[in-house]
């Protein structure tokens, strides 16, 4: 997880962790192991024109602190 000024690593490997991704979170998914899920919910549908495919267009699209 990254805010643009600040990079966490969580590690999930419980069947029952969960993360909470906020609005403008830069996040990567690795090193999953075999025959893992990944679920993700969300409260609109998906709109490919909403999302930012590039680390530097997502800090400069972030606000001022």
């Amino acid at each position: 997880m990254d805010d643009g000024k600040d990079r966490h690593t969580y590690h999930l490997d419980r069947a029952y962790y969960g993360l909470y991704v906020p609005r403008m979170m830069w996040r990567e998914l690795a090193n999953f192991s075999s025959g893992s899920i990944c679920l993700v919910m969300a409260s609109l549908l998906y709109n490919e024109d909403e999302y930012i495919r590039n680390y530097n267009q997502f800090v400069a699209a972030r606000p001022a602190a």
